[in-house]
C-alpha cells in the first residue's frame, strides 16, 4: 500500500496532484462547519496558489460560500449566471454578488450574513413590548429561526416563516429601519465628533510644546545677550517671564470669553427617538413622626425663659457637662402645666360610666349567664 492510500483510504492511481492528501469535503450549504481552507491558499478552480501569484484575491459568493480565485470569477461567470464549478455543489452562481472574504472561517462568514439577514426582518424594539417577558420571548423566537436556518433545520418552512412576517410587517420593518439607520448616524457623528476632539487637543498641546521651545530658546537668547553688553543675566529672565506670561495670557483670553458667554454650545449632532429623562425627585430628611407636627394648643413656647436659677443651670459646668437642655426642662414644665387645662371632670365621668356599663353587658353575654333588662326581660 502506498503513502497515498494510507493517508486517505483511495487506492493507488487516484492521485489528484498537490490536493490528493486532503479529504474531500462536502459542500458547505450541507455541512456548514466545512470552512474549505486549505494550509496554503489554493484556488480550488485552476488549482493557482498564492504562493505563485502574491497578488491573487479569492472571493466567496453567499449562494454557497466556496470560494475561488477571481480570474476564475471573471472567466466563468462574466458571460451570465453559471453553477458553481465547485465539485458537488450545483447552485446557481452570479457574478455581481461575489465579494471578498471578511472572516478567515467562512462558517462565521455565512453566520454573520444570515443573522443580518434575520435582524433584517425581525427589528423590533423592546419599547414597543408590553414587558421584559414578551422582549425575552420574541428573542428566543428570533434565535430558534436563525438556529434552523445556521444548521439546516426545517429551512423550507423556516424560509416560510420569513416571507410571511415580512410581507405582514412591512410598515413596521420599515419604520424599524429608519430608527435603526438614525442611531447608527447618530453614533458615527458621536465618533467623528469625539476623533475632532481628540485632534484639537493634539494640536493644542504640540502648540503649547512649541510656545514652551520658543520660550526656551528667547530665555536663552536674551540671556546671552544680557551677559554681552555686561548686565546681570537676572535682569534678563525677568524680561522673558513678562513676555511669556503675557503671551499666556493672550492665549487663554478666547477660551474664558467663552466660558463667560453663558449661552451652551451648539450640539455637534442631534439623537431622535429616545425617551424622555425624568430626573428623579430629592430624598426627603427622614422624619420619625411621618410629617405630623405636634404643636402645643394652650401656650406658646419660648426659645428662651428669664430666670436666676435657669441662668445658673445654663453657665454651671456641672449640669450641662453630662447633656442636660434647659430648654427641654421648660418644655416639660410647661407641658405638664397645661396638660389637664382641656379636661372635663364631668364629661370624664360619663364616658367612663358609659364604657363601664357596655363592658359589664358584653362580658356577661360573653360568659352565657343571664342578666335582667330593663323591662324585666330575660336576655
Amino acid at each position: 500500500m502506498s503513502k497515498t492510500t494510507a493517508r486517505n483510504g483511495a487506492p493507488p492511481g487516484q492521485d489528484d496532484g498537490i490536493l490528493s492528501h486532503l479529504p474531500a469535503p462536502p459542500p458547505l450549504h450541507e455541512n456548514p462547519t466545512n470552512t474549505l481552507l486549505s494550509p496554503i491558499d489554493i484556488c480550488p478552480v485552476c488549482k493557482s496558489s498564492r504562493y505563485l501569484n502574491p497578488t491573487m484575491r479569492f472571493l466567496v459568493n453567499p449562494e454557497c460560500y466556496h470560494k475561488m480565485c477571481e480570474s476564475c470569477v471573471d472567466r466563468i461567470f462574466s458571460t451570465g449566471p453559471a453553477p458553481c464549478p465547485v465539485a458537488g455543489c450545483a447552485r446557481t452562481l452570479r457574478k455581481q454578488r461575489f465579494r471578498r472574504q471578511t472572516f478567515e472561517d467562512l462558517a462565521i462568514e455565512r453566520e454573520v450574513d444570515l443573522r443580518r439577514r434575520v435582524a433584517g426582518t425581525f427589528n423590533r424594539r423592546q419599547e414597543e413590548f408590553l414587558g421584559l417577558r414578551e422582549w425575552n420571548d420574541y428573542l428566543e423566537n428570533v434565535e430558534v429561526l436563525t438556529f434552523n436556518l445556521l444548521h439546516g433545520v426545517e429551512v423550507k418552512e423556516t424560509e416560510a416563516k420569513l416571507a410571511a412576517y415580512a410581507a405582514q410587517n412591512q410598515e413596521s420593518i420599515r419604520q424599524n429601519a429608519v430608527l435603526e439607520s438614525a442611531e447608527h448616524e447618530n453614533t458615527e457623528a458621536r465618533f467623528a465628533a469625539q476623533k475632532e476632539q481628540a485632534k484639537l487637543r493634539r494640536e493644542e498641546s504640540v502648540r503649547e510644546d512649541e510656545a514652551e521651545r520658543r520660550g526656551k530658546l528667547e530665555a536663552d537668547k536674551e540671556a546671552q545677550n544680557v551677559i554681552a553688553r555686561g548686565g546681570d543675566p537676572r535682569e534678563g529672565q525677568k524680561t522673558v517671564l513678562k513676555k511669556s506670561t503675557a503671551r499666556r495670557k493672550g492665549n487663554e483670553k478666547p477660551a474664558s470669553a467663552s466660558v463667560d458667554n453663558g449661552a451652551p454650545p451648539p450640539p455637534v449632532f442631534e439623537i431622535q427617538g429616545l425617551k424622555p429623562v425624568v430626573a428623579p425627585e430629592p430624598i426627603k430628611a427622614y422624619d420619625a413622626f411621618g410629617g405630623l407636627v405636634i404643636k402645643p394648643e394652650y401656650f406658646t413656647l419660648r426659645k428662651k425663659y428669664e430666670h436666676p436659677w435657669l441662668e445658673k443651670a445654663r453657665t454651671n459646668p456641672a449640669i450641662t457637662t453630662g447633656g442636660y437642655d434647659v430648654e427641654e426642662y421648660c418644655a416639660r414644665a410647661m407641658m405638664d402645666a397645661f396638660a389637664g387645662l382641656g379636661v372635663f371632670v364631668g364629661e370624664v365621668g360619663e364616658k367612663e360610666e358609659s364604657g363601664k356599663g357596655l363592658g359589664t353587658e358584653a362580658a356577661s353575654m360573653a360568659a352565657g349567664g343571664e342578666a335582667e333588662g330593663k323591662d324585666g326581660d330575660v336576655l
